[in-house]
């Protein structure tokens, strides 16, 4: 079992209520195959808790009811397979180029019984087209100026990207705002999630897609 302390179990709690143990037994598959395939470090592992799962899966908290999700450059599922344990009125689509990836994803949607996801091997600008989504989230794949180019498309001009990055986000922001523009952003904001559940919070971009013509 991979320890975990007082404060992020009672973290966990929260976030997962019944699904905890799904939870648990995810963080195992990354302490065990997930670093034997080399999805997460070995040096991660003491740290899967805190930095990674947890870390994660409070953006939950910025995504409606109901809505359909593509996650960008899954890899080891952060924050998709996250977000699927601790919100399964949302439906996952996780979206992953790398085939060994793909496959350990799936193997752990499998064992975990998680009839909200579906695994998909392409590129996210391959993707354009063939998934629906209402909110396109992302972890630690690129700068945002490159990854607005990445996610918006996916939302069929209506939606939200919603990106978890670090303390640089309002500098990325500030880069990438014309190239946001261009592809439909109208407002792009930083939030933080997790404030009164995690020691060191999530800093998220929100960036609110609306572009004139598209869906309703």
């Amino acid at each position: 079992m991979v320890e975990i302390t007082a404060a992020e179990l009672q973290a966990a709690e929260k976030i997962f209520g019944d699904r905890l143990g799904l939870a648990q037994r995810y963080v195992e598959h990354l302490a065990t195959s997930g670093t034997e395939r080399g999805l997460i470090g070995p040096r991660e592992v003491p740290r899967l808790w805190s930095r990674h799962v947890l870390n994660c899966a409070v953006i939950e908290s910025a995504i409606a009811e109901g809505s359909r999700v593509a996650d960008v450059g899954s890899g080891a599922g952060l924050p998709g397979l996250c977000l699927a344990i601790a919100r399964p009125d949302l439906e996952l689509t996780l979206i992953e180029p790398l085939e060994r990836r793909v496959i350990w994803l799936q193997e752990v949607v499998d064992d975990l019984g998680l009839d909200n996801v579906t695994v998909m091997r392409t590129r996210a600008e391959l993707a354009v087209g063939m998934v629906e989504a209402d909110v396109v989230t992302a972890r630690a794949v690129s700068a945002l100026s490159n990854l607005a180019g990445l996610t918006i498309p996916l939302l069929g001009g209506k939606g939200e990207v919603v990106a978890i990055k670090g303390r640089s986000a309002a500098e990325e922001i500030e880069k990438a705002a014309k190239a946001i523009r261009k592809l439909g952003g109208v407002e792009t904001s930083v939030v933080v999630c997790g404030q009164e559940l995690l020691e060191e919070p999530t800093t998220v971009v929100r960036i609110i897609v609306n572009k004139p013509g598209k869906r309703a």
